[in-house]
């Protein structure tokens, strides 16, 4: 036996040398053919040192099972597994995207949903873990993040970066709306979010000498837990905060002078105005604890997106909700903004012998808040997509608001209230069909309590109703929108007679360009649905008329607060253009404005056809233009040498007019028929019967201007043939033309025959005509160089010899000017002093 053996051996026990015994035997045995003592010694050393260590690790098993009633086994339950392998995932999605690397990221973010399916059974007991929520609400702002340095970067990203991104835009929106009430939370405080928790105070346990770790997934949850002996709910800050009703007031004070302050936590004050809310249990409480709540949901800053979050402005919304449920079922209790201040604001106070108690606040002003961040909203969503459904159904919610205030001022009797809140009113419905309308107010009735308000029978009744109030009540701007509102709506539903007398009446063109932008704005519209209801009624020259200032100025989509017209050499200011995209109108407030240009082009052809076939080729008649947009398309077309089967609106309505100056009505009538457009018009099909009424007539009367030096007399019969008029349309066409000088002709009535009078010029009046000419080009000369050389009103005189040669050349030109005018009698010139001056000399040569 070696002397490794005897090592070993002596730090064994006696078992454990027997079992080396035997196990160094058989190994010399197994040696015992060998061929030196030498050589089998050294086998036997080899083996002996082998089994000796193989003891050791086997004493140090033997031993560990000796002690295992000392260790504390500690069993990993599925819920840890499960959340150990969302929040690895989680870690690493956030490692990927802060070196932009999108597609790794959207790898981990799937891996991350998938590991969350999974543990579905355990978040419906537990809820969403809070870093989850934490990183796909900050991953939501990652991505919009990079989305906004792509669209200015200089370089930009891959191709499958790029796409990785945009799938992942989308993913995460879906995602996110499983989320929005933790996400919310989220928000409110992101810093203390994970670990704004219950602090729990453990008592020590003795420490165990070894802990052995299983992965076992069978485990019992929540194994080896301790009790919640010492439960004590802190704040942010650490310290224990409690609620009472002694404290609320005091409470209720701080929040108020912490507003506004630079290092105040927005969220820390909901979250204590939501405490307090929770705590106060009578009227007068509950009023000053909502009144504080709803300010400060609209304390928020707008974030990247422009407009209040959707989660805080629906709390606002529920929020005055429930401050008007107190306020109806508490009549003893009234929140006014001129209320008188309280003498002790920590005392509670209720209404006694009758007497009304009133609080200091102002639901109006939070009336147009929530309006007007509502329309924000809808002003920076995509129109195109869900989430502006979306978002418009929250409309109704925000109707109801409106009409419970508006009931709830009319009991104060708060008149300036009364008239905001019936403006907000009448903005939600002017432009809506009877339909909407009746759809609206059924909604808003099953929202409301019904001795509040009941569903409007007639929307027309419903809106006059409130105009006339805003008439009698409301300061001049409200009863200047209350009327454009009133026309609006009445063209709306084709009652032109009634909006044009109404708008003749009010004198409102004479003074809109005093008003405001936005209610310019609202003119405008007013204007143009004005003439797209004499459109519909047949009354072309109206709608032409009621149209031209808007559409003539190739500033469509900037007067109608539709968009923004990309103008090369634009001298608008950032600042400009910043408060001219928050004028812009809600999508589904828009006038189609390809409509609007297929209205006014088809309106400008049926008057311009006929007149620049009258025209002829008299110079005074075609310079009078009656739709220059109209005019410099024609005449662009008409210089084309080649022009192609029309491809849009405008190439439909320019063959249209070419077909009808020749003649051809026919095919000018299958060319306006053939635009898509008119489909979007309620009942297309009188539209088009409509247009090829007037096409007809049009034609007829340009074929006349035409060709009438070519006749003697025609037959009216062989017009309404040519035509296909009846024949008392055809004579009554007629007779307008004869009766209105435009046509020299006379009507036989016994044969039923256009006598055409040919009327040929002397030479006296060819001369007189040409020296006309020649004078009106002289006056137009003549003003210009008044223009250049008399000083503007505001111009300071010049100074220095260059001034005094000035002065002598305007001498001489005034002395000029007088010997050939006369004197400029009361400072007046132009066209009037010309003719004044021209008038003396043919008097002075009578004499």
């Amino acid at each position: 036996m070696s002397r490794f053996f005897h090592a070993g051996e002596s730090d064994s026990d006696d078992t454990e040398s027997d079992f080396s015994d035997e196990l160094s035997a058989s190994d010399s045995g197994d040696n015992s053919d060998s061929d030196s003592d030498d050589s089998g010694s050294d086998s036997d050393d080899q083996g002996a040192g082998k089994k000796a260590g193989r003891g050791r690790l086997w004493e140090g098993s033997l031993s560990d099972e000796d002690d295992d009633e000392d260790v504390v086994r500690v069993v990993r339950s599925a819920k840890d597994k499960r959340f150990e392998e969302i929040e690895q995932a989680v870690n690493t999605m956030d490692n990927k995207q802060k070196i932009n690397d999108w597609v790794a990221a959207q790898n981990e973010f799937d891996r991350a949903n998938k590991a969350l399916q999974k543990a579905v059974g355990i978040i419906a007991q537990t809820g969403t873990p809070k870093f989850y929520v934490k990183a796909v609400a900050e991953l939501e702002k990652a991505i919009q993040s990079a989305l906004d340095k792509e669209k200015s970067a200089s370089k930009k990203m891959n191709a499958s970066n790029a796409k990785a991104l945009n799938s992942m835009k989308q993913k995460v929106k879906k995602n996110n709306r499983l989320y929005e009430k933790e996400i919310q939370e989220y928000e409110k405080d992101p810093e203390n979010y994970e670990g704004e928790e219950v602090v729990e105070v453990k008592p020590k346990v003795k420490k165990a000498k070894k802990v052995v770790v299983s992965d076992s997934e069978e485990g019992e949850e929540g194994e080896g837990e301790e009790a919640d002996d010492g439960f004590t709910p802190v704040g942010a800050g650490g310290k224990t905060v409690e609620f009472t009703q002694e404290n609320l007031f005091k409470k209720l004070r701080e929040v108020a002078e912490a507003r506004g302050k630079k290092n105040t936590n927005r969220e820390e004050q909901v979250r204590i105005l939501e405490r307090l809310l929770v705590v106060a249990n009578t009227p007068y409480q509950k009023i000053r604890v909502l009144l504080g709540l709803i300010s400060t949901q609209f304390d928020f800053a707008a974030g990247l997106s422009g407009y209040m979050n959707l989660p805080l402005w629906k709390n606002a919304e529920k929020y005055l909700n429930s401050l008007l449920t107190i306020l109806e079922s508490n009549t003893g209790y009234a929140v006014k903004e001129d209320a008188p201040e309280e003498d002790d604001e920590d005392k509670d106070r209720s209404p006694e012998n009758g007497e009304t108690v009133f609080i200091q606040g102002s639901i109006v002003a939070f009336v147009d808040r929530l309006d007007d961040e509502f329309t924000k909203s809808l002003q920076n969503i995509d129109p195109h997509t869900t989430d502006y459904v979306d978002r418009l159904k929250d409309e109704v919610g925000l109707y109801s608001v409106i009409v419970r205030s508006l009931a709830y001022f009319n009991r104060l009797g708060a008149t300036d209230a009364i008239c905001r809140t019936t403006m907000r009113r009448v903005d939600h419905l002017y432009f809506k069909p009877d339909t909407v309308i009746a759809a609206v107010e059924s909604a808003t009735a099953a929202l409301v309590p019904a001795s509040i308000a009941q569903p409007a029978q007639d929307s027309s009744n419903l809106i006059h109703d409130l105009c006339v109030y805003l008439y009698k009540n409301a300061s001049s701007l409200l009863r200047t929108r209350a009327m454009l509102c009133h026309i609006y709506h009445h063209a709306l539903h084709n009652r032109f007679f009634v909006a044009r007398d109404m708008i003749l009446m009010s004198h409102l063109q004479e003074t809109i360009h005093q008003a405001d932008i936005i209610t310019q704005i609202l003119h405008n519209r007013t204007m143009v649905q004005l003439g797209l209801c004499a459109f519909r009624g047949g009354l072309i020259k109206e709608a032409q008329a009621a149209l031209q200032d808007i559409s003539g100025t190739g500033r469509v989509k900037e007067l109608l607060a539709q968009g923004l017209s990309l103008q090369r050499h634009s001298a608008v200011s950032p600042d400009q253009e910043k408060l001219e995209r928050q004028r812009q109108l809600p999508f589904h407030m828009h006038i189609n404005l390809e409509l609007l240009e297929c209205v006014y082009l088809t309106c400008s052809m049926l008057l311009e056809i006929p007149a620049m076939a009258s025209a002829g080729s008299n110079p005074d008649a075609r310079k009078r233009v009656i739709s220059k947009p109209f005019r410099r398309m024609l005449d662009y077309n008409s210089r084309q040498v080649f022009t192609g089967p029309p491809e849009n609106t405008r190439d439909h309505i320019m063959g249209a007019a070419k077909a009808l100056a020749s003649g051809e009505w026919e095919k000018s009538i299958e060319l306006i028929n053939a635009i898509k457009i008119w489909d979007l018009m309620p009942e297309s099909a009188k539209i088009k019967e409509m247009l090829g009424r007037k096409i007809q007539e049009e034609g007829l009367r340009t074929y006349l201007f035409t060709n009438a030096s070519y006749y003697a007399s025609i037959s009216l019969e062989q017009l309404a043939k040519m035509f296909d008029l009846p024949l008392a349309n055809t004579t009554s066409i007629v007779s307008k033309l004869v009766w209105n000088e435009e046509l020299s002709a006379s009507i036989d009535q016994i044969s039923n025959v256009v006598v055409l009078h040919h009327v040929q010029l002397s030479r006296l009046q060819s001369l007189a005509l040409g020296f006309a000419d020649k004078a009106s080009g002289f006056v137009e000369g003549n003003e210009k160089l008044l223009e250049s050389k008399t000083p503007q009103q505001g111009e300071r005189p010049k100074k220095g010899a260059n001034a005094s040669k000035e002065q002598g050349t305007g001498k001489q030109q005034q002395q000029q000017q007088q010997r050939t005018m006369g004197s400029r009698g009361g400072g007046r010139g132009g066209r009037n002093q010309f003719n004044n001056g021209l008038g003396n000399s043919v008097r002075g040569g009578r004499k």
